[in-house]
């Protein structure tokens, strides 16, 4: 059957770029997408060049991109363990007040990390159904609690109970779903208004990635919550 094959989307920097690099040096070929590729390309031979990594374009908005992906992964490797449904947008946000982006803005925010990771699963679920895999999907810790004004936070919360409706659907499938709940990441993005704040390094979050994918097979790690020594729990 080949060497395992683990697919990222939003693998171009931050917690993508990051469990890329741990999943190669665990053992895995590496399927990554980006909707710019460019950052990505310059960077593969680091990752073992193209016998052991391939970059695609997809847009995870787009349900016909990524089912067309994953059935070319199969087609050229034969097989696809673990699926990262990584991908995210964030702008601010405010319901009373002009502060952030304006609403014509929060749309693309929406469809990235709700539609997102539901067209990523619903597309690698019948693989990971075959071969027994593990599908991992990046959520928040503001997917947890209150945050005012905050349309993102909300989008999380969405993830949070995709992931809940997902693994459960795949009782006996044999088929592990986690969902990681990071604090603030050090990502490139930021707000002006949190950049002081305590952060974890995209790196932090990989190991928790790494952690419930290697776990024994009979083990599902459903969530993981992780945070930053020193962040307030509703920020």
């Amino acid at each position: 059957m080949g060497e395992r094959v683990f697919l990222i989307t939003g693998a171009s920097r931050g917690i993508g770029w990051a469990t890329a690099e741990m999943a190669a040096a665990a053992g895995y070929r590496l399927v990554l997408t980006a909707r710019d590729v460019a950052p990505l390309a310059e960077r593969v031979a680091a990752l073992g060049g193209p016998d052991r990594v391939r970059v695609a374009a997809c847009d995870v908005r787009a349900w016909e991109q990524i089912a067309a992906l994953v059935g070319h992964v199969e087609e050229e490797w034969g097989r696809l363990d673990v699926v990262f449904a990584n991908a995210g947008a964030s702008v601010v946000t405010s319901f009373t007040s002009s502060r952030g982006a304006p609403p014509a803005e929060w749309g693309d925010m929406v469809l990235t990390n709700v539609c997102g990771p539901a067209f990523t699963a619903r597309a690698a679920l019948p693989a990971l159904i075959r071969g027994g895999g593990h599908l991992v999907l990046t959520g928040s810790a503001a997917g947890r609690g209150v945050r005012p004004g905050n349309l993102y936070a909300a989008t999380k919360w969405a993830v949070t109970g995709l992931a809940q409706a997902i693994r459960a659907e795949c009782v006996g499938t044999g088929v592990r779903v986690t969902l990681v709940q990071p604090g603030l990441t050090d990502t490139g993005g930021i707000p002006a208004s949190r950049r002081a704040d305590p952060k974890l390094a995209p790196e932090d979050v990989a190991r928790a990635v790494l952690y419930a994918v290697s776990q024994p097979p009979t083990v599902d790690v459903n969530e993981i919550l992780v945070r930053p020594v020193g962040q307030d729990a509703y920020r």
